[in-house]
């Protein structure tokens, strides 16, 4: 049986294309971008004031960031006197309350932050003892 020739290049049947197409480039990420922003944290950190307890919580997260996440959080502070919508839209009941938005899963720490061990095991930067 005998095998079809494939005609050359220029015998080939030539079919007309519209423009090419301008498709928006895709902005490459690298490896070490992508699992830098995956080891972001974003923290927001609910307080009622200048109160001793949200003082306290305050310096604690400050510190524990600073310690365990350098450069690699950002933490933001609510006076839930001053903003009472975002307290109610996050159902906050007490304050101090930290909450981890990323990266995920979200967690709630309520009190005075002063468990080291217990907010790093939250955050899964250490495991449990």
């Amino acid at each position: 049986m005998a095998r079809k020739r494939r005609p050359a290049s220029s015998e080939r049947r030539k079919t007309k294309r519209g423009p090419p197409s301008k498709k928006p480039a895709k902005a490459k990420t690298s490896d070490k971008a992508q699992r830098s922003e995956a080891n972001q944290f974003v923290l927001r950190l609910y307080v009622t004031g200048l109160t001793p307890s949200s003082t306290e919580a305050i310096k604690n997260v400050q510190g524990i960031c600073e310690s365990h996440l350098q450069g690699r959080y950002q933490l933001e502070v609510i006076d839930i006197y001053q903003l009472p919508s975002l307290a109610r839209d996050e159902q906050i009941v007490a304050t101090p309350t930290l909450i981890k938005v990323l990266p995920q899963p979200l967690r709630r720490f309520i009190g005075s932050m002063s468990d080291e061990q217990k907010i790093l095991f939250g955050l899964e930067l250490v495991e449990k003892r």
